[in-house]
């Protein structure tokens, strides 16, 4: 089966420039085109650079579907446009769903920018940007979420984040939307909630019809369009965007008789791509998805595709279990390959010289997957998702506990019992052990301040990340989901359990510092020169229209730079 290539990016950018139009200044230009045209998805902005930000919007025409809309676009230094900018005009059509993505360029770094739209009679709701600052910089806060399933539950969570007022940018590790039909994964409280797929998009989605019904679903969310009015947005794809567990040449939740993989793929980046305020990619655009986002001498934020354009499939523990027991040594044989990737050659170098050449107080990489080792006793994951798990996670917690202050009383099957591990999730880096370390081997000799953020489990975590022999590069700070349920649904934790069950993990896995197993919510990143500070904020629910910010479980966490401080450390 074939992969994606250059080319598959290349026509996808195709099919999508013609409704990109590059903005440099004023123009003038007055609208001629007088039908009545909606803009029901409101509007956001992406990409920013220091001189540069992507606008977008969706004009669609009440009438005359087969002829091009004529938008007119306004960019203005304040919120009552007196001061305007850049203006001009682009067509859009059916060929590109009605969309509308305008480069602003030569702008100021560091500038608040407010935009909106024209088409017919109608102007649409105004968005607020923000370009990048160069130089000295003293602080960059961003905020971090994923996960966002609209029949799992409400998106309070892009409400609280829209409430946030002094954000550099919203960065969105994927799953932005899920590719199931109306009784998929996560749908059970669709109904209740007045969150169903309506009958023209209830399907599994393949055709690139369907890609595009089911962004317009999801961009209909009030929660979500204040979102991308409040703030640029800076995203990545994971999985969802394409179907489950999606790798390099197929995916988990792509199977015979939905037609070839390759087609299904390019309709969801062409989807992706007229949907999200991002910058396509084109001839002479050589970092596809992949690329870096720079905050003066402060941050240096590098996005990666863990997911579509380098990734082997992934590993499969029941393969290796046998009539005798669990073959380790083909499971590590397999594991450790040093040719096998996530990132694929081509993005790997580029991550690597773009290390090698940060002059950022902080690099950040802006990703999909968890990266820490999540190695779980052997004996737990034979019984994860049975009913005795919540009594073992305490049983071998308090084992492990005593491994770890030196109890000589522990015996031999004891000691076994926590030090026989594996990792639970292959999915993530952890199944792909020789590209992990060799990225967490080059942090270390380019002597770089690390921080990892990640999506993808629908939980909380914070750990600290070691090369193997144990010296410390870095800190991950993994998202919460905005409402895909997290392991709370698949371990069958109630409420009572999950504290203890938290509080295990952190024993039980080393180098996990923080997690939260069961609930929603995002995480909000300040960046200083002296300090990062984490802090995950999470609602009390996304069942119901009322909820509140569940501040009983916030955490925080910070990290400070130099090879002998990274680590996280608490904060109250």
């Amino acid at each position: 089966m074939p992969s994606i290539t250059r080319r598959d990016f290349l026509k996808v950018s195709a099919l999508t420039i013609g409704a990109v139009a590059v903005s440099t200044g004023l123009t003038g230009c007055k609208l001629t085109d007088d039908r009545a045209v909606s803009f029901t998805h409101g509007v956001a902005s992406g990409d920013p650079l220091q001189d540069a930000v992507i606008i977008w919007t969706r004009a669609v025409p009440a009438t005359d579907p087969a002829t091009p809309v004529t938008v007119r676009w306004e960019v203005a230094t304040d919120a009552e446009f007196t001061n305007l900018t850049h203006d001009g005009e682009i067509k859009t059509s059916s060929d590109h769903d009605f969309t509308v993505k305008v480069d602003v360029r030569r702008l100021t770094p560091g500038q608040t920018y407010y935009y909106r739209f024209t088409a017919g009679n109608e102007t649409s709701a105004a968005g607020r940007t923000r370009t990048l600052p160069e130089g000295d910089v003293s602080q960059v806060k961003l905020a971090v979420m994923s996960c966002s399933n609209y029949p799992a539950g409400l998106f309070h969570v892009y409400r609280e984040a829209a409430g946030i007022d002094d954000l550099n940018a919203v960065v969105h590790l994927g799953d932005y939307i899920y590719e199931y039909d109306g009784n998929g994964y996560a749908t059970q409280d669709a109904e209740a909630l007045g969150r169903t797929l309506p009958p023209e998009n209830d399907v599994e989605i393949i055709d690139l019809v369907d890609y595009r019904r089911r962004y317009a679903l999801y961009r209909t969310d009030t929660h979500l369009q204040t979102l991308h009015a409040a703030a640029p947005f800076i995203a990545v794809w994971d999985d969802h965007e394409i179907t489950n567990d999606t790798w390099r040449e197929g995916a988990e939740n792509h199977n015979e008789g939905e037609g070839d993989f390759t087609t299904r793929k390019l309709n969801a980046l062409q989807a992706y791509f007229e949907w999200m305020p991002i910058r396509p990619v084109i001839e002479g655009n050589e970092e596809m998805i992949y690329r870096t986002f720079r905050f003066g001498d402060l941050v240096s934020l590098h996005m990666l595709d863990t997911r579509v354009i380098g990734r082997d499939k992934q590993l499969d523990l029941n393969s290796y279990f046998t009539g005798s027991g669990f073959n380790t040594a083909a499971f590590e044989a397999d594991l450790t390959d040093p040719n096998r990737t996530l990132l694929g050659a081509e993005q790997r170098a580029w991550l690597q010289n773009s290390l090698a050449q940060s002059n950022a107080t902080w690099d950040v990489l802006g990703q999909q997957v968890l990266m820490g080792r999540m190695n779980l006793p052997y004996e737990l994951l034979l019984n994860l998702g049975s009913d005795s798990v919540a009594g073992l996670f305490a049983e071998l917690a308090t084992l492990k506990a005593r491994y770890l202050q030196g109890d000589s009383t522990l015996t031999d099957q004891e000691i076994a019992r926590v030090t026989t591990t594996l990792p639970y999730n292959l999915d993530a880096w952890d199944g792909y052990f020789y590209e992990r370390e060799t990225i967490l081997e080059t942090a270390r000799a380019q002597d770089r301040n690390l921080v990892v953020l990640a999506g993808d489990t629908h939980n909380a975590w914070a750990s600290n990340l070691t090369t193997l022999d144990g010296t410390a590069v870095g800190v991950e700070l993994a998202t919460p989901s905005v409402t895909s349920p997290g392991l709370e649904s698949y371990l069958q934790l109630n409420e009572a359990q999950t504290p203890d069950a938290e509080q295990a993990l952190t024993i039980l896995v080393d180098g996990l510092d923080y997690t939260n197993l069961s609930q929603r919510g995002f995480l909000v990143v300040t960046f200083r020169p002296e300090a990062v500070e984490a802090d995950w904020r999470y609602v009390s629910t996304v069942k119901s229209e009322t909820y509140s910010v569940d501040m009983a479980r916030s955490a925080r966490r910070r990290t400070l730079p130099g090879a002998s401080n990274r680590t996280l450390q608490p904060l109250t």
